[in-house]
């Protein structure tokens, strides 16, 4: 199990104002703006990449569903 992500969800409140403070100490108030958005946008193309696979998979699965069963004597 990986245990690195778990303690995010212990943070509190005052662990999360140190850590924004530090991020703003080092990337400045004007580049948070171009930071954040770099993130939104990695997440919209990996939200699209992943309703990408899935849409593929569905259509696999349909395509396997509606070919013919084929009857072999033997």
């Amino acid at each position: 199990m990986n245990t690195s992500l778990l303690f995010i969800g212990n943070l509190g409140g005052g662990e999360w104002i140190v850590i924004i403070l530090v991020v703003v100490l080092l990337f400045g108030g004007k580049k948070i703006p171009e930071l954040m958005r770099g993130v939104g946008q990695g997440i919209r193309e990996f939200n699209d990449a992943k309703k990408n696979v899935k849409s593929q998979i569905e259509e696999g699965m349909k395509e396997k569903d509606n070919q013919p069963k084929s009857t072999t004597k033997e």
